[in-house]
């Protein structure tokens, strides 16, 4: 395959993006009401129990019906979900149990898992969604914003981007029970023969979380010439990644060195009412309440300009309508403990953005892999069946007013 000297040479439009490599992907979803989402379980269940009680247009105005959903729509049911189908005015059935869910970058929330209630659930996510999956999440492209281009987790993403136009959802694997690598045809045996180490679905992950830089085209994934700097690279992205996985899939939860791990120095109020830092203490304070040490790095890690916590408290905070607004009374004490670990997170994906440049600036001297290259080896142009999700499935899945859909 060719390369190139440096990987700004001839533009970034000879650079492969994720889209080249990873080829199949997922709209985000689209929920078409904000209360079928919480970031606690126990409230997504008393807005249900709100639901089912009501009637007629009380019930409607609840609902928060849209074109594609109303109380009187019928609907599949997801993916491995055992849930009512026919029109929930007429039929709610049991409360399904919520799932956890990654809403946007590194928010880990709830969600109603019933299709009745969702105006694009995407149910092609649904069906891959298992122990062995993860997720390549592409970030909304904001010029001149230097944070990261994709992020992944275990959890089923809904891809919404806090600022700009939301990415695409890429699976690792086309099939449950991690089968079929969601790779360019092709792809991990010409790298595999040019690295001569051995290239999976994993380590083209770990390659790009670590490597990858935004574009409007989506995240662009240098591809080094020498294969020295792919080893180095796939190491940094496992590192990325088993932060970012929280302990999922067997591994450890992501902590601080002694003494620069995060703790409550006084205690959050039921409802704090603003969010500050103090540099000079590396304290976050949420009203009267104190958290500290927080590195600088964790308070101003942003995703598409957006500064993470920030948008985490606001979340948490801001007024609702309908049943959005049922929740806790106070500040729940797992709240808190949340906000430890996404402080842990973002100060550990803080550090080693110092290893993303110099692995960056190792790029620029070794030379990258073009796309004209993957067209010389076969890789590109992509073949079309590549990009649709896979077809078989071993399964039934329960249609409409409990028909069997056809797949």
């Amino acid at each position: 395959m060719a390369a190139r000297v440096a990987a700004g040479a001839g533009g970034s439009g000879e650079l492969p993006l994720l889209d080249d490599l990873m080829p199949w992907s997922v709209r985000p979803l689209r929920t078409g009401r904000p209360w079928v989402r919480a970031p606690d379980a126990s409230s997504l269940r008393a807005r249900w129990d709100l639901l089912v009680r009501a009637e007629g247009a009380e019930q409607a105005r609840l609902f928060h019906p849209s074109r594609s959903r109303t109380p009187l729509t019928p609907a599949a049911a997801l993916p491995g979900r055992s849930t009512g189908t026919s029109a929930f005015a007429r039929d709610p059935g049991p409360y399904p149990e919520p799932v956890r869910i990654l809403h946007g970058p590194f928010d880990a929330q709830w969600l109603i898992p019933d299709h009745r209630l969702l105006d694009a659930a995407r149910p092609e996510l649904w069906r891959v969604a298992d122990g062995h999956q993860l997720f390549a999440v592409e970030h909304g492209y904001v010029p001149q914003d230097g944070g990261p281009a994709l992020s992944a987790t275990a959890l089923l993403p809904d891809g919404h981007s806090p600022a700009g136009r939301p990415g695409r959802i890429r699976p690792l694997y086309r099939r449950p029970g991690g089968q079929e690598p969601n790779l360019a045809p092709g792809l991990a045996a010409a790298l595999t023969a040019r690295y001569g180490t051995r290239v999976t679905a994993g380590s083209v992950l770990a390659w790009a979380l670590a490597a990858a830089s935004p574009s409007p085209a989506g995240p662009l994934v240098p591809l080094p010439a020498d294969g020295s700097v792919w080893t180095q690279g796939v190491e940094l992205g496992r590192e990325l990644l088993r932060v970012q996985l929280r302990g999922a899939r067997g591994g450890e939860r992501p902590r601080l060195p002694g003494g620069r791990r995060p703790y409550v120095r006084a205690a959050i109020p039921p409802r704090p009412d603003s969010l500050r830092y103090d540099a000079d203490e590396e304290a976050v304070a949420l009203g009267e309440g104190r958290v500290a040490p927080v590195p600088a790095g964790a308070w101003d890690f942003r995703v598409s300009g957006v500064r993470m916590l920030e948008l985490w408290f606001e979340r948490r905070t801001a007024t609702a309508e309908g049943l959005a607004a049922v929740g806790p009374h106070g500040w729940p004490q797992e709240r808190t403990s949340e906000l430890l670990e996404l402080i842990t997170v973002l100060a550990l994906l803080a550090g080693l953005r110092t290893r993303q440049q110099a692995l960056r600036k190792r790029l620029e001297q070794v030379g990258t892999l073009t796309r004209h290259g993957l067209r010389a080896a076969g890789v590109l142009p992509v073949p079309a069946s590549a990009r649709l999700p896979a077809s078989v499935l071993d399964h039934q899945e329960e249609g409409p007013e409990g028909q069997f859909a056809l797949l």
